[in-house]
């Protein structure tokens, strides 16, 4: 026999173990590891990950005029995330803040150009006599316009009505020299926060209007910042704006 014949076999499927798939013989368990002369290359580690640990060398510069004028409580650092918990409110009406806050005198009419400097020269001798006075408006109401066309969310007056009821009245006469309307009769003063379209009064009406309340009468100091200080009456004629010191 053979020396090939003296090979001792377990079983008929060992015969495919004792080889690997490229038909090379398998290392024997009794010789250790095998060895090779060269090392598996090292993957490379991904920029995003190096960044997340990279110093920042160039000094962050926060400008508060970019965010509302808002200032961070902590300075900005690479790789922190600022993160709060809260319990999200969604009122019944989406409404859109007001551009400019401001307390009307008039309504809004129609003007011929060639009407402008002559009304707004009534305009300022009529309010030349008037004195710079305060206001409070701290009851939030809500309020439609003539047609039912808009919503506004506002503060009412609740002190110098008295000063406001003259100062519209001067205006009403100036409005009646060019034939224009005059202002509403027992009039609501109100400074307007915010609007929508439409009529949403009975969506804002009740429960959303008393949280609006709350909200209000929650200001720290809230009693300073709802008092008005008046210096000078404004005119806008599309995007002209006049202004009239007061006193």
């Amino acid at each position: 026999m053979s020396a090939a014949g003296l090979v001792a076999y377990s079983s008929s499927s060992s015969s495919s173990s004792s080889e690997d798939e490229s038909g090379c013989a398998a290392a024997s368990p009794r010789a250790g590891p095998a060895r090779t002369s060269m090392h598996a290359p090292r993957l490379p580690v991904p920029d995003s990950v190096l960044n997340m640990f990279r110093d920042q060398e160039e000094e962050v510069t926060d400008d508060s005029t970019k965010h509302g004028g808002r200032v961070r409580n902590f300075p900005h650092e690479r790789g922190n995330w600022a993160t709060y918990v809260y319990l999200p409110c969604r009122y019944a009406v989406s409404l859109t803040a007001m551009e400019e806050f401001h307390l009307s005198l008039s309504q809004s009419v129609v003007l011929r150009y060639h009407w402008i400097n002559p009304l707004v020269q009534c305009l300022k001798e009529r309010s030349a006599a008037f004195c710079r006075f305060f206001c409070t408006a701290s009851q939030v109401k809500v309020y439609t316009n003539q047609h039912k066309t808009r919503t506004f969310v506002g503060l009412e007056v609740s002190s110098g009505h008295s000063q406001l009821l003259e100062l519209v009245s001067e205006v009403d006469k100036v409005m009646e020299e060019f034939d224009l309307p005059a202002f509403y009769k027992n009039p609501s003063f109100h400074i307007s926060l915010a609007w929508c379209v439409g009529d949403a009064s009975d969506k804002l009406e009740g429960q959303c209007l008393q949280e609006l309340q709350e909200l209000v009468d929650g200001f720290e100091d809230s009693a300073s910042l709802l008092r008005f200080h008046w210096e000078q009456i404004r005119c806008k004629c599309g995007n002209k704006v006049f202004s009239f010191p007061l006193r």
